[in-house]
């Protein structure tokens, strides 16, 4: 038997790299019969064309279908398209709802300045950086970051995913689409999921932008849970006078006066709320 990690799935076959190379393989039928599915990141044992066992999974995401990740890069422009804050924070609060930590990189800069991202996650406790192709060291910053872990990229649509993808390493030649100036967003030109592996170690998956498919394709948080995966708020909301406090208009609560005096910021709470009442109309059915 040999292990390995999956790094492409197309048309059913499993390209699986391991010490002794990488080969293609196809999944037992159990797999299917049990309902699993491998996903590219996947830890496996195979025999060489057969997948026999897929290892436990730290985290995996539906949509692409991704296991093990360390890191998920949100790539934010500052402009064409403007950035979609709502569809941002939940897609950061999943991150931190499944234990992949979420990363912020602006790009754009040359066409707008990043003054208003900078103000509202520059301090919620994740790493941001900005992607300035004309300053290498803001490239090998990056880089620095993937270096020796499994990272997704995704962001809206158009945002420049693969064009930073290939600056990080132009070895990738990973396609990438003009915007559309009808429409005022990119085509999508990821169609399967497959990590790429990075010059320097680790691997990097470039995914569908996520103004393509909803949240819920990645996974349902209930509303208990909602405030854990909003860093800023910890701080706060053990000093709330209810116990149960949902944080959205409760009287006495810390996290409220917190944003009033600006150290939380506004456009986080307002999301924060919007996912509470999305959160209070999933049935618990949907969460099976």
């Amino acid at each position: 038997m040999q292990r390995g990690i999956i790094i492409k799935c197309l048309g059913g076959l499993y390209t699986v790299e391991s010490p002794d190379g990488i080969y293609e393989c196809k999944a037992r039928g159990v797999f299917r019969n049990k309902g699993i599915s491998p996903y590219v990141g996947d830890s496996v044992e195979t025999d060489g064309e057969v997948i026999t066992e897929i290892l436990e999974r730290r985290n995996s995401i539906i949509r692409p279908p991704l296991a093990n990740l360390d890191q998920l890069v949100f790539v934010v422009s500052t402009c064409s398209p403007s950035p979609n804050l709502l569809l941002l924070d939940k897609f950061i609060a999943i991150a931190e709802y499944k234990g992949i930590k979420p990363v912020i990189v602006i790009t754009k800069i040359d066409l707008e300045d990043a003054e208003k991202i900078e103000s509202i996650y520059g301090s919620i406790g994740i790493d941001l950086l900005k992607a300035d192709y004309q300053q290498k060291e803001s490239i090998e910053n990056i880089r620095s970051l993937l270096n020796g872990k499994i990272s997704a990229f995704t962001g809206n649509s158009g945002a420049g995913k693969s064009t930073l993808l290939n600056a990080i390493d132009p070895a990738l030649n990973i396609p990438t689409a003009e915007i559309s100036r009808k429409l005022g967003r990119g085509r999508h030109t990821t169609r399967h999921a497959e990590l790429y592996k990075l010059a320097g170690g680790g691997y990097i998956a470039d995914t569908p932008g996520f103004s393509t498919f909803e949240t819920n394709k990645y996974d349902i948080i209930r509303k208990e849970e909602l405030a854990d995966c909003f860093t800023e708020f910890a701080e706060y909301s053990g000093e709330c006078r209810f116990k149960d406090c949902s944080h959205t208009c409760e009287k006495g609560c810390a996290v409220i006066q917190a944003v009033r005096d600006g150290k939380i910021h506004e456009s986080r709470h307002a999301n924060y709320c919007a996912m509470y009442e999305e959160a209070k109309q999933i049935k618990e059915w949907e969460l099976k």
